[in-house]
């Protein structure tokens, strides 16, 4: 079995992954957490890796190819000179590790060791606290002997 990409209609994703799941239709549609701030407010989200495509594994003689265009919310088949595009197994596997590893990763949280690498504090090791609105954080630093709390910018702030 291979795998190729489908392309989806706009806003149709997890429409399209469920129609084809119920076809019993190997998918994949990587999805990663971004974190928004939407009217001063941080939210996370799950959004696509790869927005409007997803991934099927069938064989070639496979009598679903058919049935795939007319699949409620996919739109076409990715291909080459009318043939779909394989897809080799290597790079969806390297996908599904990276996704992995991202989701270990998560954001920064309270508590863990950071660097600042812009500004006054630029070079010196502090400890994450907390965010602090849309684009500035509070972190603790070590200042003559002394933990102090100080606001920066999170673009400063490097894990």
């Amino acid at each position: 079995m291979t795998w190729y990409a489908l392309q989806y209609k706009p806003a149709q994703g997890d429409r399209a992954l469920q129609h084809l799941q119920n076809q019993e239709v190997a998918c994949f549609y990587p999805k990663i957490e971004v974190e928004k701030i939407r009217a001063g407010k941080r939210t996370r989200k799950l959004e696509p890796l790869f927005p409007g495509y997803l991934f099927v594994n069938l064989e070639q003689t496979d009598p679903m190819w058919s049935k795939l265009r007319s699949t409620r919310g996919v739109a076409r088949i990715v291909g080459f000179a009318n043939k779909p595009a394989a897809i080799a197994d290597e790079v969806i596997e390297h996908i599904k590790i990276s996704l992995d590893k991202v989701a270990e990763q998560g954001g920064i949280k309270p508590g863990q060791p950071v660097e600042l690498d812009e500004g006054p504090f630029k070079g010196i090791s502090a400890i994450f606290q907390a965010y602090d609105g849309e684009e500035r954080a509070i972190v603790l630093i070590t200042f003559m002997q002394k933990q102090q709390q100080v606001k920066v910018p999170v673009s400063v702030i490097r894990r």
